[in-house]
């Protein structure tokens, strides 16, 4: 029998320094590497909770809020939302933190979906999320809602659910 875990068991957090060869000419951070950043952070939580491989299958709601600028850092924080049967849900949340002053700001969220894999790349159950509060349950109920419309345009796209 498969244990559940809890998401905070699962976090990760990544912290750089924006560089300028991660920018564009006016000085902020590229948004692929930020959605680089955003793959890799979430993925570690994937891995956490799940201890196995994983392919990332989708990426849902990423917003640019507010750009990041060349001195800044950037702090990614990611935790498992929602499990289904071989796949599960990481929201990652991008904030930038002026190196001056310590101000945080949120600049960008993304809800990725990883898909568990085993060593010959066959799909693998999931351990289950332990669903302890009333925030971890609106999470959850969000995530089968986006799970549903990411289902149901790949339906229309004619592909297999």
């Amino acid at each position: 029998m498969v244990t559940a875990k809890r998401w905070q068991d699962s976090t990760a957090e990544t912290v750089q320094v924006v560089l300028p060869n991660d920018s564009n000419p006016l000085g902020f951070i590229l948004g692929g590497t930020v959605m680089h950043l955003i793959d890799i952070t979430g993925a570690i939580a994937c891995h956490r909770h799940t201890n196995t491989l994983a392919l990332t299958a989708g990426v849902d709601g990423l917003e640019f809020i507010h750009p990041i600028k060349v001195g800044d850092l950037i702090l990614l924080k990611s935790r498992v939302t929602c499990v289904f049967r071989t796949s599960l849900e990481v929201e990652v949340e991008v904030f930038s933190e002026e190196i001056e002053t310590g101000t945080r700001k949120l600049t960008s969220r993304a809800y990725l979906t990883f898909v568990s894999i085993d060593k010959h790349g066959k799909a693998q159950k999931v351990p289950p999320l332990l669903v302890e509060t009333p925030d971890d349950e609106d999470r959850v109920r969000q995530a089968h809602e986006r799970r549903a419309d990411r289902l149901r345009r790949k339906s229309e796209r004619g592909g297999t659910p």
